[in-house]
């Protein structure tokens, strides 16, 4: 008879790691400004990216997991891999992934906190990357060892940290090329880069959004004029824009306008929707740090979760050519480069949405304006396939031994391309997608914190359903 895993003495040993080791290496983790390729293109000059990867990678070797090899995995002029093997007991495959690279500082954060100094606070781990997933690894590693250390089997694991992510994955498909042989055909997959509902529970994610980001640059003049002398007989950029824009998207409500980037929602995903409302509540608008009297889209939590995760919606991240308004005299500026970010519903094609909006924006444009848009990452998004019975009751177990509360399923609005590329990979694997990123938590933005409670809780979580799954 195979051995019952004990969730007590499994939450006082990853508890533990949590306190004695991966704290203290979590907090020199923030302290690296290792930012993604796309926002630093001398990643591999300024040599932070590979810091972090040997901090990771030290830890890893030090913990008390049988057999275990690990390397850093290098292909030319591609960011690094993080790639862990573990011997099972069970003729099967685990794949549990993370990502190591940030996203940039952002600005706002709040006196006394700041992107690349950690401070724990309240039960929080503030600072860039703690969360958005640099704790991945050592939850991971961690859930393993707390099955070893009952003599607990397991399936055969393979960790993937991958360096690249917030970039969009760009260098992720060679290394799972290369190492395709020793990855091996999982039939469960761990990836702890996703959202939670609330921290009271273990969440489930069971689709994520794809994302389009492109440049759209508009030109007028050669050069800039006085505004006095130029307004009213040359159009300004933000007029050609905002024509443009009018193109996209319902300036009254967000509503986009192009049919390519729509779906249906399935039956299933919008019942999980209903049930997460009722759940969550006003909490859905609550995680917003809305300015006194602003208030959210909706009043309707359901509608507020669906347009979230299966709506298609238009963000403006950045402009290039205004000046700042504390240098900004009365000129016409000549050109304007605008960032647009898209997130599509989980199952649009990304690429016949790409090529639809741009036919839209450079189609006849204002007063002959030069208008082009560039596409620089069009990655599709991912439903996960129907829960086998054995997942199911193992997240609902676990949930209620770590948490004291049902699992809970629920869409995520964010973006993971590995997903995707694994669920067209292998169609038949079930999919473990959770994380740490609750209400407050703000990756990506200023004062992003981990939640400790939460992640020792979910890497205790990982490791029943680990268990379980080591028993189908």
């Amino acid at each position: 008879m195979t051995k019952s895993i004990d969730s007590t003495q499994a939450r006082k040993f990853v508890d533990a790691t949590w306190d004695d080791s991966i704290l203290p290496t979590l907090c020199e983790y923030v302290r690296i400004p290792n930012k993604s390729p796309l926002f630093d293109p001398d990643w591999e000059k300024n040599g932070h990216m590979e810091k972090a990867i040997q901090l990771m990678a030290d830890w890893c070797r030090k913990q008390p997991i049988k057999d275990m090899k690990l390397e850093i995995a290098r292909l030319p002029g591609r960011t690094p891999l993080l790639f862990i093997e573990i011997p099972g007991e069970v003729d099967d495959t685990v794949v549990l992934y993370g990502h190591l690279d940030k996203q940039p500082e952002f600005t706002g954060w709040r006196e006394g906190l700041s992107p690349w100094e950690p401070v724990i606070e309240n039960g929080r781990l503030y600072g860039r990357g703690g969360a958005d997933d640099g704790y991945a690894v050592f939850s991971s590693l961690t859930a393993i060892a707390a099955l070893q250390a009952q003599g607990i089997p397991h399936a055969r694991c393979v960790v993937l940290i991958e360096a690249c992510e917030e970039s969009g994955s760009p260098d992720l498909p060679f290394h799972v090329d290369a190492l395709a042989a020793r990855i091996g055909t999982p039939s469960l997959v761990v990836c702890l880069d996703a959202e939670t509902g609330d921290y009271d529970r273990l969440w489930l994610t069971t689709s994520l959004r794809g994302n389009i980001v492109g440049t759209l640059d508009i030109e007028l003049l050669t050069e800039g004029v006085h505004s006095g002398a130029g307004s009213g007989i040359s159009t300004s950029c933000v007029d050609v824009l905002r024509q443009l824009l009018r193109r996209l998207s319902n300036e009254n409500n967000g509503d986009l306008e192009l049919n390519e980037l729509y779906v249906k929602i399935p039956d299933e995903r919008r019942e999980q929707a209903v049930a997460a409302a009722k759940v969550l509540g006003d909490t859905v608008a609550a995680r917003m740090p809305f300015a006194p009297g602003v208030g959210p889209m909706s009043n309707d939590p359901l509608e507020l979760l669906l347009n979230s995760t299966w709506k298609p919606t238009l963000v403006i991240t950045g402009i290039d050519g205004l000046p700042a308004v504390g240098n900004a005299g009365n000129v016409l500026v000549p050109k304007v480069a605008v960032k647009l970010s898209f997130r599509l519903p989980p199952t649009c094609d990304a690429g016949k949405a790409a090529a639809a909006i741009k036919r839209t924006l450079e189609a006849d444009p204002p007063y002959g304006a030069r208008v082009s848009f560039t596409s620089g990452a069009d990655t599709g998004g991912w439903n996960a396939p129907p829960l086998k019975t054995w997942l199911e009751e193992s997240m609902q177990a676990a949930s209620k031994a770590c948490f004291g509360n049902d699992v809970m399923l629920m869409g995520t609005g964010g973006t993971i391309p590995f997903m995707g590329m694994l669920g067209e990979k292998f169609p038949q694997t079930q999919f473990l997608v959770t994380g740490v990123l609750g209400p407050h938590s703000n990756a990506h933005g200023p004062n992003e914190f981990l939640h400790i409670d939460y992640a020792k809780r979910l890497t205790a979580a990982v490791a029943l359903v680990m268990a379980q799954h080591a028993q189908q």
